[in-house]
């Protein structure tokens, strides 16, 4: 809404007039004093005032409005037919009108103007919206962000003691699985040694007797296999700095602790070119000695068994990952031609104490996969299979080629 002051009423008729042709809404007040009044309880976008009036004239009502937190930002445009010197015209600037004009007032530049600065005041009305309201929103996040801060110290508080403690239990766990597998492990030789003793030394060589005694023996291996198996599992807990790792020398090394296996089952290999990599050595020497161990165990009897192991750079951390000689990390595959597996059960050949084979026939404590999954876990990698039954088993892993802290 527009006010219009001015103590002459023929003027105010002819300004409204012009006004409301153009569809704009008009108030009116007859004298400074009025329009302080009103301007105190309605909200104008524009006042148009003529400056020569009695008692309050224009330019004290414009400092009043000026000083005035609630009414300086209303533009002001003053009306004059008497007081057009310059020094008049600065003083109406001066105390916070916008544009001043002489009369007699030419319509179009007055409606050209009024529209212009009514233009002005709503945009500016809008920023301050709009400011208020990001004032707001930075209130409620700041207060959001010191509320968070104050979780977060608590959370990390939390966390920081819960790491402690479980630093602790795992250190006390680490030693307990030692002495446990020390005291196991004591026990289960001893038992093999003496039966071995009875059975060379006083055991008549009775066919059944024999049989009892081989199948003692075994099931004392089986033992302390499990507990040699549990203590490495145990093991993987424990943080290692990762060192330069070339896996050629580590599969080399593996097919010679199988030397004996591989002649007896007339074992063929194929070795591609394998890539040197960041990581605990002694564990992914462990990782490849199950999975070769693997697939010599589980080799067909009727085929001569074959196991391939190749590499590939890559570009990401994905088994279906192109390749790229750039890459960050490396896709392995070891192949066999064994007895396989129904991919059905790929999910639980990873678990421990899982195995999905008849175990009086092919031996095994059902943790060395669990081994293997969780030491590449640990090296920031990831590990499947693909198989089916009686069509020999694949597994591929996928290492990054180096490694940051800790493993």
């Amino acid at each position: 809404m527009i006010l219009i002051v001015d103590d002459v009423k023929a003027n105010i008729v002819a300004l409204k007039k012009i006004l409301e042709i153009h569809n704009l809404e008009v108030d009116t007040a007859t004298s400074g004093e009025e329009a302080l009044k009103k301007i105190l309880k309605t909200e104008y976008s524009l006042i148009i005032m003529d400056v020569q009036m009695p008692h309050m004239d224009g330019f004290e009502v414009a400092e009043i409005l000026a000083g005035n937190s609630k009414t300086k930002d209303i533009p002001v445009i003053f009306l004059s037919a008497v007081n057009t010197q310059k020094n008049f015209i600065s003083k109406g600037y001066e105390t916070g009108g916008v544009e001043y004009i002489t009369k007699p007032v030419d319509p179009d530049l007055l409606i050209l103007k009024v529209k212009t600065f009514l233009k002005l005041y709503n945009q500016q009305q809008e920023l301050k919206i709009v400011r208020d309201l990001l004032s707001k929103e930075i209130e409620i996040r700041k207060k959001d962000q010191e509320n968070l801060e104050v979780i977060v110290a608590e959370r990390t508080k939390e966390l920081v003691k819960n790491n402690e403690e479980l630093e602790l239990r795992n250190h006390e766990l680490q030693q307990f699985s030692w002495v446990v597998s020390h005291d196991l492990k004591e026990p289960a030789r001893k038992i093999q040694m003496f039966i071995n003793v009875i059975k060379d030394k006083f055991l008549i060589k009775e066919e059944k007797s024999l049989y009892y005694i081989d199948r003692t023996l075994r099931t004392a291996e089986r033992m302390q296999n499990l507990i040699t198996d549990l203590l490495e599992y145990s093991r993987l807990s424990s943080n290692f700095a990762p060192m330069s790792v070339d896996l050629d020398l580590i599969v080399a090394d593996v097919f010679d602790d199988f030397d004996y296996l591989m002649d007896k089952k007339k074992v063929v290999v194929k070795i591609g070119d394998l890539p040197v990599i960041q990581g605990i050595p002694s564990q992914l020497r462990q990782v490849f000695q199950n999975l070769i161990g693997n697939s010599i165990k589980f080799s067909k009897t009727d085929v001569t068994p074959i196991i391939e192991i190749k590499a590939a750079i890559i570009s990401e951390k994905s088994f279906d990952s192109p390749e790229d000689s750039n890459g960050k990390f490396c896709r392995i595959e070891v192949k066999d031609n064994g007895i396989g597996f129904d991919e059905n059960y790929l999910g639980q050949i990873f678990l421990i104490f899982q195995s999905l084979n008849d175990r009086s026939v092919y031996e095994g404590t059902g943790i060395g996969l669990a081994i293997a999954k969780k030491i590449i876990d640990k090296h920031n990698g990831l590990i499947t299979a693909k198989s089916g039954t009686n069509m020999g088993a694949t597994f591929i892993i996928v290492l990054p080629l180096e490694v940051e802290g800790n493993l």
